[in-house]
């Protein structure tokens, strides 16, 4: 494996947290009425994208240039090769099992069969996550075993709850993955394909060229008509993969295959990425569409391209100009990413238990709606600080 120092990076941590308060801010505008369409998700007939459909692959690019760090930290350790890969099934497995039981509340389900209103099941559902996947400050592992097995008791229980379908006949289904499922699957090939070039720079460009052209062949019409794909992973995990390749790509640069190197030189290579990711983009938009809901090429790789812009940007501002008084509202983003991501809906449902609308219906709408979504963005970082501060920290 390619030696990278196991180290935390304030611009990395800056990188996260900014991407988690976006991904809050525009969760909550979505639910605002009468806003410009460049605060929307593009439909998937559009070919093109808003800042808004760039907040979910900004995210799959950090997961990237963490993992290299990640993995260094559990090898200085002591893992064996086995409990690494065991680390990453069990990393993989959970992200699936958040994404299918957060979409499964989302809808499908027949309430009124169910022995519990769905608003007290998802509450419950995350009752468990944060008993699965808390991080224990105690060294009690009798304490520990049982509150996550109090936890993984709770998730069986609910899903043989659930009920869906009118007649109420279905369970839970895979009706897609939902953003962490999709992330886990992402995470997942990134890595294993991270392990088998054993972090070469050449390596993980060749990956990132795999997934395009894994894309590129599954849509080809002899192909796609063939009906092979049906029995393939799908191709969206492929460009989701790109990404989180990409971020590998950037942390290596930085911080591995580009050792000893100047930072004028690294930053060269960083804009040169960027530019090749960019013109590759460009090329294959003369056949497939910028598109977030298709998950096509072009949308990954210009959306890889415009954040390692902003990465070039926030390293020389942050750790090498040391200029990090303005990040710190980020840092409970950054440092307790997935208890700030479920925050949002913890509150909703609870309010939604209660019967409780804590928004006036005119900040539903307009100016209003946007600056309420601001503000609520910033409650849940508040919220997530005093969590954290309260050793309530998540970890996969």
């Amino acid at each position: 494996m390619l030696s990278i120092k196991a180290q935390r990076v304030r611009s990395i941590d800056v990188l996260r947290g900014l991407t988690i308060f976006t991904m809050v801010f525009v969760n909550e505008l979505a639910g605002v009425a009468d806003i410009p369409r460049w605060a929307k998700h593009l439909p998937a007939s559009a070919d093109g994208m808003t800042f808004v459909d760039a907040v979910f692959p900004a995210f799959l690019f950090i997961v990237g240039m963490s993992i290299p760090f990640a993995i260094q930290r559990r090898l200085e350790k002591g893992d064996s090769w086995w409990q690494l890969e065991q680390h990453i099934l069990f990393r993989t497995l959970g992200l699936l099992v958040l994404g299918v039981f957060m979409v499964n509340a989302e809808g499908g389900y027949n309430q009124s069969l169910m022995l519990i209103p769905i608003s007290v099941w998802s509450l419950l559902f995350y009752l468990a996550a944060i008993l699965i996947w808390k991080v224990y400050n105690t060294e009690n592992k009798a304490w520990i075993y049982t509150c996550k097995s109090l936890g993984f008791i709770i998730l069986l229980i609910l899903f043989f709850l659930y009920r869906g379908g009118e007649d109420g006949k279905k369970g839970m289904e895979v009706h897609w993955w939902g953003i962490l499922g999709l992330i886990g699957w992402a995470y997942f090939t990134a890595t294993c394909i991270y392990q088998l070039v054993k972090g070469s720079l050449v390596g993980l460009c060749i990956g990132v060229v795999g997934c395009v052209a894994y894309y590129v062949i599954l849509h080809l019409p002899a192909v796609a008509s063939s009906g092979i794909a049906g029995y393939l992973p799908g191709t969206g995990h492929a460009t989701h993969a790109s990404l989180v390749l990409s971020g590998i790509i950037l942390s290596t640069i930085y911080f591995g295959g580009t050792k000893g190197h100047t930072l004028a030189q690294k930053t060269g290579y960083a804009i040169l990425f960027a530019v090749v990711l960019a013109i590759a983009a460009t090329i294959l938009r003369r056949w497939y569409p910028i598109s977030k809901i298709g998950a096509t090429p072009p949308w990954a790789l210009y959306c890889s391209a415009i954040v390692t812009s902003l990465y070039i940007i926030l390293y020389y501002l942050v750790d090498i100009k040391g200029k990090v008084a303005w990040t710190n509202f980020l840092q409970p983003a950054a440092s307790n990413p997935l208890l700030t991501y479920i925050i949002p809906s913890i509150l909703g449902w609870f309010f939604s238990w209660v019967g409780i609308n804590i928004v006036p219906a005119f900040m539903q709408s307009g100016w209003p709606g946007a600056i309420w979504s601001l503000v609520f963005s910033l409650i849940i970082l508040g919220i997530a600080y005093l969590l954290t501060k309260m050793k309530l920290r998540l970890q996969l």
